[in-house]
């Protein structure tokens, strides 16, 4: 019996959850299976991998064959080294313990780019949320500057109109003060004009 190291699709519409699966390469993709080894959720950033480790590095020694994505996956986990490492201890090339600390070794420089990549990825997003920020602030500042503009045009034409008003008011008083003026004099050049012939 061939045997295949598989996804089986699980979610639902728009959001595909996987199921890593050893099958028969006869059994459908979503069908029987013999063991189910771990999960593969490709929807999250970077995508999450839960891996029976051993057993799968039990059934790739067993001559199960991985499909390309699930190869890729176990290549990620450290799967296919720790199998490649274990190769060359039977061939006596180095023992068990060098073969572990290579893999050690391997396993902490994976996790030291993880880190790299995921500071560098915080770093990007402070930056453009930085920029956003300086962005917005600078609208702000025009935008005021805007209002500031029409309220100091709203107060110059305010003050025009009082100063005109008032303008208006003195000239209308002045007016009234011209027309009052010539009334109060009449009767006095009238005395004026009557004391003579009465003298």
């Amino acid at each position: 019996m061939a045997t295949k190291i598989r996804l089986q699709r699980r979610g639902h519409k728009n959001y595909a959850f996987y199921s890593i699966v050893i099958a028969d390469v006869r059994a459908p993709r979503d069908g029987k299976f013999t063991e189910k080894i771990g999960t593969y959720n490709p929807n999250t950033d970077p995508a999450t991998v839960d891996l029976n480790f051993e057993r799968a590095l039990y059934w790739v020694e067993t001559g199960a064959q991985p499909t390309d994505t699930v190869r890729n996956i176990l290549s990620n986990e450290g799967v296919m080294l720790m199998k490649h490492l274990r190769g060359g201890v039977k061939k006596g090339a180095f023992d068990e313990a060098t073969a572990q600390a290579k893999f050690e070794a391997w396993k902490k420089e994976k996790e030291q780019k993880a880190a790299g990549v995921a500071n560098k990825k915080a770093a990007d997003k402070k930056a453009k949320a930085d920029e956003r920020l300086a962005a917005e602030k600078k609208v702000n500042e025009e935008i005021a500057k805007k209002v500031q503009e029409k309220k100091a045009a709203i107060a110059a034409a305010k003050a025009e109109a009082e100063a005109e008003a008032a303008a208006a008011q003195a000239a209308e008083a002045a007016a009234e003060a011209a027309e009052a003026t010539p009334e109060a004099e009449a009767p006095e050049a009238e005395q004026a004009a009557e004391a003579p012939a009465e003298a």
